[in-house]
């Protein structure tokens, strides 16, 4: 049984993509503990990130500095990276920006507009 992320690379779920290459693609997490918290994923499906092949974590590597580099750029907020494991059983890292006001297990609740502002800041075609 596929995960609700090899879902969303197959495009049976929706998302708030806001970058793809061949090998990763990265959405906006529908549970953002912050405004533009992201989740980058290999495109294959693994449950954790040491069983990736070297070229496919090196991939995945790759776009979470890009992302994290291109978020802080955008959002003027310094970037978190997070590595989970536990919550789908497909390898990701979460970025989440954050400032002083960011604390351990915080949630926000965004409408579908803030959403799509906040993909269309982040999004790079």
């Amino acid at each position: 049984m596929s995960s609700i992320f090899t879902k969303i690379v197959n495009g049976e779920i929706p998302c708030y993509k806001i970058y793809e290459d061949e090998k990763t693609m990265a959405f906006l997490d529908i549970n953002p503990e912050t405004p533009g918290h992201t989740l980058v994923i290999p495109k294959v499906e693994v449950d954790k990130i040491y069983e990736l092949s070297d070229e496919d974590y090196t991939a995945l590597m790759n776009t979470v500095k890009k992302l994290s580099v291109h978020m802080e750029k955008v959002l003027g907020a310094r970037t978190l990276w997070k590595v989970i494991g536990t919550d789908v059983p497909h390898a990701h890292v979460h970025l989440l920006p954050f400032d002083k006001t960011w604390h351990q297990d915080r949630h926000v609740e965004l409408t579908e507009d803030e959403f799509k502002e906040i993909q269309k800041k982040l999004e790079i075609k």
